[in-house]
């Protein structure tokens, strides 16, 4: 064989590997938004229930009881570590953010201050510790209407009280509207 072919053939073989590897994070990118859309319809079909029923109260309830079961549920179904998370906590024990969520939420509110829309902020990577790899992905969640009355900063003495109560370490209010929220965080071994 010809040394030119030799070359050729391992640039050949590191971009099929290089291929590869996009494709398989392409496929659990996929499935990582494929999952946090099912999240996010859950979550906000039963807030807005909630709202109907029961006013902003309502939703600090299901918030507190179901968003952790909703994401326990779909952690269960898909073999991904799903949850939420946030530079401002409503639940600390729950929700804090690790080192590579921390930097990747101050991410999110540079790129929304460059003028990004939060809607469609999301990111992606494998990372590697202890020689394990790992799939990670967040996905931005921005402030919406459902959202303010609870996150706002016009907070109703009802809602605040319930917050208080199921919440006594809240840190999660003072946004506005397109804010970013926090972030639903997946991950999964590799």
């Amino acid at each position: 064989m010809k040394p030119y072919t030799l070359l050729a053939a391992g640039c050949a073989l590191t971009l099929i590997g290089a291929l590869q590897a996009e494709t398989t994070d392409d496929a659990n990118v996929a499935e990582a938004k494929s999952i946090v859309m099912e999240f996010f319809n859950t979550l906000m079909g039963e807030l807005q229930t909630a709202i109907k029923d029961g006013g902003q109260s309502g939703a600090v309830i299901v918030c507190n009881a179901r968003a952790p079961l909703i994401a326990a549920e779909l952690s269960q179904q898909t073999g991904w570590d799903v949850g939420r998370t946030s530079l401002k906590l409503r639940n600390p024990s729950q929700n804090a953010p690790d080192d590579w969520e921390k930097a990747v939420l101050l991410e999110f509110e540079q790129r929304k201050s460059d003028g990004e829309d939060v809607k469609t902020m999301a990111y992606a990577e494998t990372i590697e510790a202890d020689g394990e790899k790992t799939f990670r992905f967040m996905k931005a969640i921005p402030i919406a209407n459902e959202c303010i009355g609870c996150h706002g900063t016009d907070i109703e003495p009802e809602v605040a009280s319930a917050i208080a109560i199921a919440y006594p370490d809240d840190q999660a209010t003072g946004y506005a509207l397109g804010d970013v929220r926090g972030a639903f965080t997946l991950s999964k071994s590799l």
